[in-house]
């Protein structure tokens, strides 16, 4: 598939001499049932490096994952398309110098249909065919009130819509195990997830979350509502903790506070000094990840998918808890 340059749209029937053939890369959803034989896939989230530094420590986690097999790596995209360059040529350089397989994602706040489909365009240019579909967070408050472009789109589904009608692109698009802080209730939030399902999108992936009840009921909630697009995958997303600075993160992320027991826990592990505890409570955090990670597998999660931050050791430490086989020692911290 290539894409006619002066609107970033698919030119069917006419294979690329130049660039990769994206319908010959496997879906998400592929990659899951392949990964499933042994045990439980598990996939990461890397975010675009700001600096030299950054793009050093982000490959060398790089390559400790790639010896893990995950059944796939996501790039994330900054909040109002801040990252777009970065995200889009990282995404290609994992697609092109490493064995795994890339997800890119793309959001609609900041931009145009017409900068929208470009995108699209450039990931297809590196041969990236998996794509998730983001409304995404406004620049500056990620809580903050979002503001539709004026030639852009309302919703992820309109977005889902735009990309799988661009080519051979599979999507993926976001899931609220709490519900998404702009819904109205969670009957209002599973009906937007069904939407973007119907759309055309094959899997979602939940926001961070801390308490898996919360995204049982969600996975009950959408079966209940369509049940053939609730048996689509839902992929849970884990973070481990490794400092009280990461819970002020993690809450961030979430647009939510985390569980009371599980603060009162990380407290605890700080210890009542004047200087937190780093290590009790990065201890503390690994814990419940993988306590969390033992009671998704057990009730069928289809996949792990694990936000690194761009560091290997913790997610790392957290697949050793739950027999994942490490064939190398980490190499990053």
């Amino acid at each position: 598939m290539t894409f006619d340059n002066a609107r970033g749209l698919p030119t069917p029937g006419r294979p690329s001499s130049t660039s990769p053939d994206v319908s010959a890369t496997p879906s998400v959803v592929q990659s899951l049932r392949r990964h499933a034989e042994g045990a439980v896939p598990f996939s990461v989230e890397f975010s675009p490096p700001r600096d030299e530094a950054g793009e050093q420590r982000l490959w060398r986690a790089v390559r400790t994952f790639e010896r893990m097999h995950p059944a796939f790596v996501s790039m994330t995209y900054g909040a109002g398309g801040s990252t777009r360059e970065r995200t889009v040529r990282v995404t290609g350089e994992l697609a092109l110098q490493t064995t795994l397989l890339p997800v890119g994602h793309l959001t609609a706040v900041g931009h145009s249909v017409a900068e929208l489909r470009s995108i699209v365009g450039a990931y297809a240019d590196s041969g990236i065919s998996n794509i998730l579909v983001l409304r995404g967070d406004p620049p500056g408050d990620p809580l903050g009130e979002w503001h539709k472009h004026p030639e852009g789109v309302e919703y992820a589904e309109e977005l889902v819509r735009i990309v799988r009608d661009l080519g051979d692109f599979h999507v993926g698009v976001a899931s609220f195990p709490q519900g998404h802080h702009r819904s109205l209730d969670l009957d209002h939030d599973t009906a937007h997830l069904a939407a973007k399902l119907r759309a055309g999108a094959e899997y979602s992936i939940t926001q961070m979350f801390f308490d898996v009840d919360d995204y049982l009921r969600l996975r009950d909630r959408i079966v209940a509502l369509d049940p053939a697009e609730g048996a689509k995958p839902i992929i849970p997303e884990l973070m481990p903790i490794t400092s009280l600075r990461t819970v002020e993160r993690a809450e961030q992320l979430c647009g939510r506070p985390l569980p009371e027991r599980v603060v009162e826990r990380l407290h605890r592990a700080a210890g009542s000094g004047p200087e937190e505890d780093r290590a009790a409570v990065r201890a503390a955090g690994i814990e419940i990840a993988t306590e969390m990670g033992e009671r998704l597998i057990a009730e069928g999660a289809p996949c792990l998918h694990f936000i690194t931050l761009n560091f290997a050791k913790a997610t790392s430490e957290v697949l050793a808890n739950l027999g994942y086989g490490v064939t190398a020692a980490p190499i990053s911290a």
